[in-house]
């Protein structure tokens, strides 16, 4: 999976010749299991946030472990996709994929007997590296096994389900929550990665590089570092204080290991990620889209979905259904995404994907315990098309920035942006939201009995929880904690709407105005 920029000239002669056989289904075949497999990881990430206020009550979580238990799985996909990635492109993408749908299957369902916080947190993990070793095998098998004329497309299906699939993920555990509790979701996440091991193995080519590097240990090392550490200082950051010591040598840690990453990478002849492909304007361009991109969308499922349940009072199933206008805008969206790239060009339609996701947090960000749904799908809508522009066509800048026989890198820098941004905006949205939600608590809380007023502190559904508990002494109490929740809310997407802005702004400043090609 290591490249150099300057391999171009030898991947597109690869890129002339003809694709890599397909199995017994042929290219559909192929991109049924492949976005399969890519479905489960996505929703395992989207799926547990309509568990949250359950898991809150049943397991006494506070705001910072419902934000460990969600961010644990995206953490260690983050940190551990690019050297599985590698891995994959060593020994067959198909094997290692097969191979971390047992290990998801087997830490999901021993997810399910979790009886703490902390056991939960650390099997979440565990599916996060199975989700690693399953992930960069999906998008380089289709790039690989597609010839350049459908490669397009393929990609671009790819991404509509990237996003798609946090949706399908949502509905599901919202059904399962109807009936059963939140143990449900990882046992259907077990069964579910059995058949996606089976698709894979009857569908897909067995792809890999055929003239693989050494491994890079130092590469995989201090990238692995940087993001646990990255994302350990923003929680952590916004719970104990920006100067506690822990949060500060986190701080450190992050910038060394990065530092040492970019270092290393620059003087050795075959890095695992090459610190030099940033100097490729359209891989560049991309890289960031897709970033800024999931570290909304997922940053957004956090604490959207509480705000459907505990200020709407929805149901998990409901909850899950108004995100469906969401799934109904992105896949066509991103299927038109490649006609729109050849009118008007690569760099405004990533710049209006961008604005009109920025556009949409904004919106979101200024409704209050009242508004109802309704400005809340107007904002979702604006946001869905925002998300099938940047998505898709990002997701096109980093591929066709590379040829054929760069396409394990590729797929492992486009799943890493999308996983760092995914953990990072978790993280930084459900920080801002915890440390809002507990300043704008009412002074009543203080005169509740200790427990009940920590319970209160950790969560807003607990604290909605205790006002239930107060029978009609409770409604003022409740009060206090949807608006607490609400400013909360608002902060955090403010926050985000105002990073993807920025990113717009360079987008159109930077990016190439035509896409690249790699054929």
């Amino acid at each position: 999976m290591s490249t150099t920029p300057h391999d171009k000239p030898e991947s597109q002669t690869e890129d002339r010749q003809d694709a890599v056989a397909t199995g017994r289904a042929g290219h559909n075949g192929v991109l049924f299991a492949m976005c399969l497999s890519l479905v489960l990881v996505v929703a395992s990430v989207s799926a547990l946030n309509l568990a949250l206020p359950d898991l809150a009550i049943d397991l006494s979580a506070t705001n910072s472990e419902l934000t460990w238990i969600a961010d644990g799985y995206t953490v260690a996909l983050a940190a551990l996709v690019l050297p599985l990635g590698a891995i994959g492109d060593r020994i067959g993408r198909r094997n290692v994929l097969v191979a971390g749908t047992v290990v998801f299957g087997a830490a999901s369902l021993a997810a399910s007997f979790a009886d703490s916080t902390t056991t939960l947190i650390v099997w979440r993990v565990v599916m996060g590296l199975g989700a690693a070793m399953i992930m960069p095998g999906t998008l380089s098998t289709i790039t690989a096994a597609f010839p350049p004329e459908q490669r397009v497309k393929g990609v671009a299906t790819w991404s509509g389900f990237a996003a798609a699939g946090a949706i399908i993920g949502m509905l599901a555990a919202g059904a399962l929550l109807e009936w059963y509790s939140w143990r449900s979701i990882f046992i259907t996440s077990a069964a579910a990665a059995l058949v996606a091991a089976v698709a894979a193995l009857l569908l897909a080519p067995d792809t890999r590089d055929e003239r693989p590097s050494p491994p890079d240990v130092s590469g995989a090392i201090s990238t692995a570092v940087g993001i646990g550490a990255l994302v350990f200082a923003i929680i952590e950051g916004n719970e104990r204080g920006w100067t506690e010591p822990v949060v500060i040598a986190a701080l450190v840690v992050t910038v060394l290991a990065f530092t040492a990453y970019a270092w290393l990478g620059l003087r050795r002849e075959h890095p695992l990620l090459d610190p030099a492909l940033f100097g490729i304007r359209g891989f560049r361009a991309g890289a960031i889209t897709v970033l800024v991109q999931f570290m909304a969308v997922f940053g957004f499922f956090f604490v959207g979905l509480q705000y459907l349940q505990l200020i709407l009072g929805y149901s998990p199933l409901k909850a899950a259904a108004a995100l469906v206008p969401v799934a109904v805008v992105v896949l066509p969206t991103s299927q038109a995404t490649p006609h729109l790239v050849r009118r008007v060009g690569m760099k405004l339609t990533m710049t209006a994907g961008l604005l009109l996701l920025s556009a949409g947090l904004f919106v979101i960000s200024r409704l209050d315990v009242g508004s109802g749904y309704l400005p809340f799908l107007g904002g979702l809508v604006l946001a869905g098309f925002g998300i099938g522009l940047s998505g898709a066509v990002g997701t096109s800048a980093i591929t066709g920035s590379l040829g054929r026989g760069q396409q394990g890198v590729a797929s492992a820098m486009n799943d890493t942006t999308r996983e760092v941004g995914s953990a990072v905006g978790i993280a930084l949205m459900g920080s801002i939201y915890g440390s809002h939600y507990r300043s704008n608590l009412p002074d009543s809380v203080d005169r509740l009995p200790h427990e009940a007023a920590e319970a209160a502190r950790d969560s807003a559904a607990a604290g909605l929880h205790v006002a239930d508990q107060l029978g009609a002494r409770g409604a003022a109490l409740a009060d206090g904690v949807k608006s607490a929740f609400m400013d909360g809310l608002s902060a955090s997407l403010v926050a985000v709407g105002v990073i993807v802005l920025a990113a717009a702004i360079g987008c159109l400043l930077r990016a190439p105005k035509t896409p690249p090609t790699s054929d």
